[in-house]
C-alpha cells in the first residue's frame, strides 16, 4: 500500500530529473533537440524507472528475473541521481544569490555542460563502484572474552553471518564467496543471524547448486541460524510489502532448503553444545514465523538454562540488548542493519540502534552486529561492506 501512496512522488521526481537531462544534452548538441531523439532519450529512461513495476507484474521466469534485477540496481542509481540533483541545485541557487560569482559566467551554456557532465561522471562511478564493491566479502574480527567455565573448552571460534537475501540480487557466485571466507577461519561454530531469503523462495537462482555450497561449510560443531523479518514467503515492490490478513511466515520451500544445506533452525529453542556452551536462536521480533504465536522474553529464554556455562543467542535484529544482558547472555550475535548498506545510510542507520554495525558492550554481555553478506533492495553497497564476522570466543571461569 505504502508503494502505491508513494508513487505520485516517484513519478514527479524523475519527471524533474528527465526535464535537466534533457536541457543538458540540448545544450551538449543542437542533435539532442530533434522530438525523435529526445522521445529515444525519454523511452529509454522509463524503461529503467519503471522495471521494478514491470518485473512484479511480470509472471514468474526469466524476463521477470532480468527486470527485477535492472529494478535493485535502478533503485541505487535513483539514489545517487536524487543526492547529486537536489545538492547541485541547491548549490546553483546559493550561487545564483552570491554577489561575488559572475552571474553570467554562472548562467552560460559551458557552465551547464561541464556541471551536467561532472554530475553525471559522479553519479556513473558511485554507482559502479557500489555494484562492485557489493560483490566483495570481507572479515571483520572480534575477540571477548566471558567470565564463565566452558568445561575443558578454553577458546572458541565462531564465524558469525547474517543477512544473505538470497534472491534476485544474491546468488551462487555470492554465495561462494562468503563460503571461501568462512573456511578459512576454520571456524569451531558457524551462525547464520537471519534473512537467508529475501521474501520469494522462487527468486533463488539456483536452489541445488545454493544447498551444495552451503553444504560445503566446514564448522566442528556444525551451522546454526535463526530466522529474520524477510525470511517470509510474500511479494514486495521497491522494499515495500503489501497488507494482509494472513500471517506472515517461511515457505516449506525455505525450511527444506535449510534442512538439506544442514543448518540447523532454531526457533525460540536452544541446544547444548558439547555439554560446555548454550546457543539460543530466537524468532524475529516482527515475524514470529511459522508455529510461533509468542517469542520468548530473555529472562524466558535463561531461566531454562544453566546459567553457569556460557550463553550465546543469535538474534536478527539487535533488540533488547539490556534485557538480554540483564538476564545473563553473554554474547549477542545479530545482525538485520546492513551498516545502513548505502551512503548517507551508513550515518542515519546509527541514530535507530544503540549498535548499528560493530561491537557493543552492555554490562557483562558482548553484542556483535555483522553488516551482513547480502543486499536488500538496491543492489550496490557505498560507504560499507558486505563481511563475515569471525569471533574468537575466550573462556575464563
Amino acid at each position: 500500500m505504502i508503494a502505491v501512496l508513494l508513487s505520485p512522488v516517484y513519478i514527479l521526481v524523475n519527471a524533474y530529473v528527465v526535464r535537466w537531462l534533457i536541457r543538458w544534452m540540448s545544450a551538449c548538441s543542437r542533435y539532442f533537440k530533434k522530438k525523435w531523439v529526445r522521445g529515444l532519450v525519454i523511452a529509454v529512461y522509463v524503461f529503467f524507472a519503471s522495471a521494478m513495476l514491470i518485473g512484479f507484474l511480470l509472471p514468474p521466469g526469466k524476463p521477470e528475473r532480468a527486470m527485477k534485477l535492472i529494478g535493485n540496481y535502478w533503485l541505487g542509481v535513483m539514489l545517487y541521481i536524487i543526492l547529486v540533483v537536489v545538492v547541485a541545485d541547491i548549490l546553483r541557487l546559493i550561487l545564483k544569490h552570491c554577489k561575488k560569482v559572475n552571474q553570467e559566467k554562472l548562467r552560460s551554456r559551458k557552465t551547464f555542460v561541464v556541471a551536467g557532465a561532472f554530475c553525471i561522471f559522479l553519479i556513473s562511478a558511485v554507482s559502479i563502484y557500489g555494484a562492485i564493491n557489493a560483490r566483495v566479502v570481507r572479515t571483520t574480527d572480534y575477540e571477548v572474552t566471558v567470565n564463565k567455565s566452558a568445561g575443558d573448552m578454553k577458546d572458541l571460534k565462531v564465524v558469525l553471518t547474517a543477512d544473505l537475501h538470497l534472491g534476485y540480487n544474491i546468488g551462487s557466485r555470492q554465495m561462494e564467496r562468503m563460503v571461501k571466507q568462512i573456511n578459512a577461519k576454520d571456524p569451531d561454530l558457524v551462525v547464520i543471524a537471519g534473512d537467508i531469503f529475501d521474501n520469494e523462495y522462487e527468486a533463488l537462482d539456483d536452489p541445488d547448486r545454493l544447498i551444495s555450497i552451503l553444504k560445503s561449510i566446514k564448522s566442528k560443531y556444525g551451522v546454526y541460524a535463526c530466522y529474520g523479518n524477510h525470511d517470509i514467503q510474500e511479494k514486495i515492490l521497491a522494499g515495500f510489502t503489501f497488507a494482509s490478513d494472513k500471517k506472515k511466515v517461511s515457505a516449506p520451500e525455505m525450511d527444506e532448503f535449510l534442512e538439506k544445506a544442514n543448518i540447523t533452525l532454531l526457533r525460540d529453542e536452544y541446544v547444548l553444545i558439547d555439554n560446555s556452551f548454550y546457543l539460543y536462536g530466537r524468532p524475529d521480533a516482527e515475524r514470529l514465523g511459522r508455529g510461533i504465536d509468542k517469542r520468548k522474553t530473555p529472562a524466558e529464554i535463561t531461566a531454562e538454562l544453566d546459567q553457569t556455562k556460557p550463553i550465546l543467542v543469535i538474534d536478527h535484529e539487535p533488540k533488547e540488548l539490556q534485557e538480554l544482558a540483564d538476564a545473563g547472555v553473554d554474547i549477542d550475535l545479530c545482525g538485520h542493519t546492513h551498516d545502513g548498506q548505502l551512503f548517507p545510510g551508513n550515518l542515519t542507520i546509527k541514530f535507530m540502534w544503540e549498535n548499528a554495525c560493530g561491537y557493543l558492550k552492555k554490562g557483562n554481555m558482548h553484542n556483535i552486529v555483522t553488516s551482513g553478506v547480502g543486499l536488500f533492495g538496491p543492489n550496490m553497497r557505498v560507504g560499507t561492506k558486505s563481511e563475515v564476522c569471525p569471533v574468537t570466543v575466550h573462556f575464563e571461569g
